[in-house]
């Protein structure tokens, strides 16, 4: 009786006009699952309870006819299409009662080790199944989802199993629809419960260490060979097997422990020391002589005992003075003391003067129980004329076992300070500058002094650069170099030879002079010149004289240098041009020149016989 649709079918004829307009409905098709009002035409449901899971879709044929007419009843037909929809309302069931499932001992934590499945009619959101595993025995070891694809539940394990601690493990499960319905409540609980029963498989399983870290204790410089600790391990199968131990080879320790095999007795195999490696961490190994492959780790700390071996010391080089007005009582100093040893709680440094310090009345420590002290003056005022360092020896002492202590010597300097105790100076050399002279004072004077000392450098180079520069411009006057060739002559004697004084003043009277580059053997008159005229153009005249000089034979050799220069008038030098050569050849004889060998052939040639001169041939 569930109303599914109405359907409406409509008449041309005239309804006032019998029942020739009237329509009735039916169902041709579509019995016993839906009936029709034969007026109205509203289609219902036919049968309680129709499921979806038996049958989704339904077609119907339905009729609608007139009442009368001439005709006698004219009727149409449609077809309706009816699909069910999904309710939740049916409940999952297992498919059996009992699961069995077998487990290994080694299986992982976290990983699936079973499934099962419940099965829910239903389709869609409706058939999703929820599980759960009812509290009780492996509620604790075992957790259980649900895979969205199959809707099954899938077993996980929470703890690690142990054959040899208990083989079998029995839970309920409960599968229930995710998406109630309210208005199928009354139908049932939409639930269902099976019970999984847990068979844990034996395996060879590597030894059990008795502990998950094992943590030791050594003091330092213990003895080579000294056990300090050892590890156990056992094999939990049935089968028990022998362990045994070794060091993991990974590790970078392995030289100062060594254990034994058998035992797993830990000892030490070097000297250790805490000041330089406090804690050694590294792993121990065990596994089964009747599957070696089977090993288990275990991680060993060892801590090392510190043994008072070495005495503390003054934390820090104090740099101490006192000021020369200072007062007796005065702290000076506070210091403090460092241990290289691993100092326990409660360790405790006392300070003392030593045995030779404490009976000079200069100063003394005093001790306030806090592992500090101050350092406090004697006397009344200090002079740094008398005395401007004091060594003062301090020993220090701590309170392990053994006891370990040292002298440690502190330099006190003297200071000039002023009435407030502010220090003022501390150097040596302020002891002997006057009474009313600063320090700035002293460096001004000093200043002043490099100045004065950089001024005489200067100036000193100053005039060892004009010496240098005056030197240089004597050196490069092209007039001292009067003559210079580089055929080998006679010697000093040629640097006479020849007088230029005429071109140096035209108005030098021509004396007679014998030629000095030879040495004559009669004198003869030299070739008279005309003198040079007053208004004479210079470059008139040198071009003349080179001219007479190119056509003398008895000018200089031709390989020769001659340098002119003409002064001025009234110059006090007097010429060495070979312009102003008194002699000519046919006053000389020049034959002995072909006795002063090959070197000379040239000049023998060339001052020889007229008629064995030949100018052309001479280069």
């Amino acid at each position: 009786g569930a109303y599914v649709l109405q359907v409406k079918a409509t008449d041309a004829d005239d309804p006032t006009y019998g029942n020739s307009a009237r329509v009735v409905y039916s169902i041709l098709q579509g019995q016993p699952y839906f009936s029709i009002d034969p007026k109205t035409g509203v289609i219902r449901t036919a049968l309680p309870n129709m499921d979806r899971e038996v049958k989704e879709q339904y077609q119907v044929l339905i009729q609608a006819k007139d009442m009368g007419g001439q005709l006698g009843g004219l009727a149409g037909t449609t077809t309706v299409n009816i699909t069910l929809t999904d309710v939740n309302d049916n409940p999952p069931r297992f498919p059996k009662s009992i699961f069995h499932l077998k487990v290994p001992e080694t299986s992982h934590v976290g990983s699936a080790i079973g499934r099962i499945r419940a099965v829910d009619p239903d389709f869609g959101k409706n058939a999703e199944i929820e599980y759960n595993i009812v509290p009780g025995d492996g509620g604790n070891l075992f957790d259980i989802t649900t895979d969205e694809n199959t809707q099954e539940g899938v077993i996980k394990l929470k703890k690690p199993l142990d054959f040899e601690t208990k083989k079998a493990y029995t839970f309920k499960v409960e599968a229930s629809n995710l998406h109630l319905d309210h208005r199928f409540h009354s139908v049932g609980p939409f639930k269902d419960t099976a019970t999984v029963k847990i068979n844990v498989l034996d395996m060879d399983e590597p030894p059990v260490f008795s502990k998950p870290m094992y943590t030791m204790e050594v003091y330092e410089d213990t003895p080579v060979g000294t056990i300090i600790g050892a590890v156990t391990a056992q094999d939990l199968d049935a089968g028990s097997s022998s362990v045994r131990y070794f060091i993991d080879w990974k590790n970078d320790v392995g030289s100062y422990f060594t254990i034994d095999a058998t035992e797993g007795t830990i000892a030490t195999n070097e000297l250790l020391d805490r000041e330089s490696t406090a804690q050694y961490n590294f792993s121990i190994l065990a596994s089964k002589i009747s599957n070696p492959l089977l090993t288990s780790k275990v991680n060993v700390i060892i801590n090392v005992m510190d043994v008072n071996e070495f005495p503390p010391e003054i934390s820090v080089p104090y740099e101490t003075s006192v000021c020369e007005n200072a007062k007796p009582g005065q702290v000076i100093q506070t210091v403090t003391a460092a241990d290289k040893d691993l100092s326990p709680a409660g360790q405790r440094f006392s300070f003392r003067l030593s045995a030779e310090a404490s009976n000079k009345p200069n100063f003394t420590v005093h001790d306030y129980r806090n592992n500090t002290a101050g350092i406090e003056t004697r006397r009344n005022g200090y002079s740094r004329r008398q005395q401007e360092l004091y060594f003062l020896p301090v020993v220090i002492e701590d309170s392990s076992y053994p006891v370990q202590s040292s002298t440690n010597t502190m330099t006190i300097r003297v200071c000039r300070c002023d009435s407030d105790g502010t220090i003022l100076s501390c150097n040596v050399e302020a002891i002997f500058l006057p009474v009313g002279l600063s320090t700035g004072a002293l460096i001004a004077i000093l200043l002043c002094i490099v100045i004065l000392l950089v001024i005489v450098v200067l100036y000193v180079a100053l005039r060892r650069q004009k010496k240098k520069d005056t030197l240089m411009t004597s050196k490069e006057d092209i007039r001292d170099n009067v003559i210079h060739y580089d055929d080998e002559g006679g010697g000093e004697e040629d640097t006479q030879a020849f007088d230029i004084g005429a071109l140096r003043n035209p108005k030098v009277i021509e004396d007679n002079k014998m030629r000095r580059d030879i040495k004559p053997d009669t004198l003869r008159f030299p070739r008279q010149r005309p003198a040079a005229e007053d208004n004479t153009d210079i470059r008139d005249f040198i071009n003349q004289r080179l001219q007479e000089n190119d056509v003398d034979p008895t000018a200089p050799p031709y390989d020769s240098l001659a340098t002119y220069a003409y002064e001025g008038n009234g110059s006090v030098a007097e010429s060495l041009s070979s312009i102003d050569s008194i002699t000519t050849e046919a006053d000389q004889d020049y034959d002995y020149l072909s006795d002063w060998g090959p070197r000379f052939k040239i000049l023998a040639d060339m001052f020889g016989e007229e008629e064995s001169y030949n100018p052309d041939k001479v280069t």
